[in-house]
């Protein structure tokens, strides 16, 4: 048992269901929600990606190698790829362990993909 869960506290969060801050059990959900978010993120990228694309045009990808990838193998599969690879770095990363990572990375993607394209296509 870790210094920073007492017997106390561990018992009081036992009772009540949930790990002890610090333990194992609470580490191991930490970076299971985490692996959730980011694959949610990178879906929810991808579909609006494809629909923003779709509706505007490669010129609306701001990011030129998918763009390029987009011209060259079409939006379906450039989409499908970048999005796998995409996903197999973010288990990779966690993997690794390093899940403090892969929720920063997520959070970039919500900031400079996600919202970007949901402001897109909701001024549409």
């Amino acid at each position: 048992m870790r210094s920073d869960c007492s017997p106390e506290r561990w018992l009081a969060t036992a009772a009540e269901g949930m790990p002890c801050p610090g333990s194992v059990a609470a580490r191991k959900a930490f970076a299971r929600a985490v692996l959730v978010v980011f694959l949610l993120t990178q879906a929810t990228d991808g579909v609006l990606t494809y629909i923003g694309v779709g509706m505007h045009g490669m010129h609306a990808e701001a990011n030129p190698l998918a763009a390029r990838l987009m011209a060259a193998v079409g939006l379906g599969p450039a989409v499908a790829g970048l999005k796998l690879a995409t996903a197999s770095i973010g288990c990779g990363l966690h993997v690794l362990g390093v899940h403090r990572v892969l929720a920063v990375v997520a959070a970039i993607y919500v900031v400079a993909a996600v919202l970007p394209w949901a402001a897109v296509l909701l001024a549409w």
